[in-house]
């Protein structure tokens, strides 16, 4: 119910009169957000495809110079929020940035006698999120990739099928349903991206929830179009269930060999390593460098004077989330695991849907009766007691966490529960016959076995609480800013080069998690010896 409440609110609005500013949107602006927000979400869901699915099959299948070193630094723009390389590229690619400025000095030309793509259209954020998101792909499938059988593999072999054939006809659809996950995350993503789309003058669903809520002072028809883009969330769940139908994907062999390498030599090899290096230079080596440059030269005006308060802001709020979530997460997943009735699944399921939610859409959802509350209890007072106690809910930093716990508490569900699910039930039953009570279980078994995985999970909300910035922006208190909204501000007053050090710091937060990933990755594979540091042929 805390999860759903946002929800519920957003739909209740549905049914609102608006006194004719739904009408006026329908007849202006809808359109736009409605067909913007369906080109971002079709390029990038088909950009991510083939950029994660590609470089996954590559470190996992094939042998070229570099491959341990990408096997890692393709997760790297997962670090870069969409924001913080949009105001990246802009600075460097703007009729006034370097770029632009060295072509003019080398060829002689003046203004208007060349053409150069504009960065800030919609183009340009489609291409900028497609290279930030597509490591949701790449991870799910390469670790789908590094669960398969070989024995599959030498099935298709032996039916004549080469690598690419292969490829498309055993290794894809076996994970089809890790590369539609890892699509749809991307897609969320991307219904939820603010500060790029923004930036750039893109009018999307999220930032035309922003426009009317802050600038029409309209609610009522925030909410509605907060609404239709929940609806567009649920219909990319639908539309891929309905796809795939009654079909069902397993692997039917216990037996784990090494995986084989293909040797690459040549023009081979060099396309590989092209294939993996664009997409980590593109999404992270360059912005990361311009980012540092700027943040040298010039950096934020206030840095040493209130940039600590911006960093402190962002670091108690993500702290205090991450440790709320990662301990929901362990309530519900051991709920599930001492009683798997209908009841409580479903609410695990219902607890599991805030990520599926853009952070606008929360914000709203959230913003509504938590201000409805207010006022009914300073209207309260006023009457009994002639005081007004001010905006308690909805004007604290209580309403941020709970925002980000209602959206990241998917995050760490996920990693508590399956690190829960591989604790032999045994270990429960040995337990209780010890006298030791259901807590006391979780306590002195479950959670030193799990710490691992639990410290996972809090680091990721950690980061993802550091990038959130919808959510962050419409419900954070008067004169209360993070690293996230520092660095949007800046950048819409065309401050980027002060942006740069807001955005560097979120970027340098970021890679902790990265490197964990990675690492986690490597160990993933059944098979995979960890004490010896040795693959075994059989399991």
């Amino acid at each position: 119910m805390i999860v759903a409440l946002p929800v519920l609110a957003i739909l209740f609005h549905v049914f609102l009169p608006t006194e004719g500013v739904w009408s006026h949107l329908a007849s202006t602006v809808l359109g736009r957000y409605l067909s913007n927000t369906l080109f971002l979400a079709v390029t990038v869901g088909i950009g991510t495809l083939v950029i994660g699915t590609g470089t996954a099959w590559l470190v996992v299948m094939c042998r070229f110079p570099g491959k341990r070193l990408f096997e890692w630094a393709l997760l790297l723009p997962l670090a870069v929020p969409t924001y913080v390389i949009a105001y990246a590229y802009t600075d460097f690619l703007q009729v006034a940035g370097p770029l632009q400025t060295w072509l003019r000095e080398m060829m002689g030309w003046s203004f208007g006698d060349y053409y150069f793509p504009d960065i800030r259209s919609l183009g340009g954020a489609a291409t900028l999120i497609t290279m930030v998101l597509y490591p949701y792909v790449y991870l799910l499938a390469r670790a789908s990739f590094l669960e398969q059988s070989v024995c599959m593999l030498d099935v298709g072999r032996t039916l004549g099928r080469g690598p690419w054939r292969l490829f498309f006809t055993v290794a894809v659809p076996l994970a089809r349903p890790a590369l539609v996950g890892g699509v749809s995350l991307a897609l969320m993503e991307t219904l939820n991206e603010f500060g790029a789309v923004q930036f750039f003058g893109v009018d999307t669903f999220t930032t035309g929830i922003y426009r009317t809520w802050f600038g029409m002072g309209e609610q009522v028809a925030a909410a509605q179009l907060a609404a239709c883009l929940l609806l567009f969330v649920i219909a990319l769940v639908l539309l891929e269930r309905w796809t795939r139908g009654k079909r069902e994907y397993f692997h039917t062999s216990s037996r784990y060999q090494q995986l084989p390498e293909y040797r690459l030599h040549g023009w081979r090899a060099l396309g590989a390593v092209a294939a993996c290096l664009l997409p980590v230079l593109i999404g992270f080596l360059i912005p990361s460098g311009l980012l540092a440059h700027l943040a040298i030269e010039q950096g934020d005006s206030l840095l040493g004077v209130q940039f600590l308060e911006f960093a402190g802001n962002s670091l108690v709020l993500a702290t205090i989330a991450s440790l709320i979530a990662v301990a929901m997460a362990v309530l519900l997943s051991y709920g599930v695991r001492l009683d798997s009735s209908p009841l409580t699944r479903n609410a695990t399921r219902i607890a599991s849907l805030g990520y599926a939610i853009p952070g606008s859409v929360v914000a709203v959802g959230i913003l509504i009766p938590f201000a409805w509350l207010d006022d009914t209890l300073n209207r309260w007072l006023q009457a009994n007691y002639g005081m007004i106690a001010g905006l308690i809910f909805s004007g604290s930093a209580f309403i941020l966490i709970y925002a980000y716990v209602v959206r990241f508490l998917a995050v760490s569900f996920n990693a508590v529960e399956a690190s829960l699910g591989k604790v032999t039930p045994s270990m429960d039953a040995a337990a209780r016959t010890l006298g030791q009570s259901a807590g006391g279980t979780l306590r002195r078994v479950h959670t030193p076995i799990m710490r691992g995985s639990l410290l996972a999970a809090g680091i990721l909300v950690f980061v993802d609480v550091m990038k959130e910035l919808p959510a962050t922006i419409i419900l954070r208190p008067f004169n209360f800013d993070t690293l996230a909204v520092r660095a949007h501000n800046l950048a819409s007053d065309e401050r980027l080069a002060e942006a740069a050090t807001s955005s560097l710091a979120i970027v340098v937060v970021g890679i902790l998690p990265v490197i964990l990933l990675s690492i986690a990755m490597r160990k993933s594979r059944p098979g995979n010896n960890t004490s010896t540091g040795r693959k075994d042929e059989h399991l």
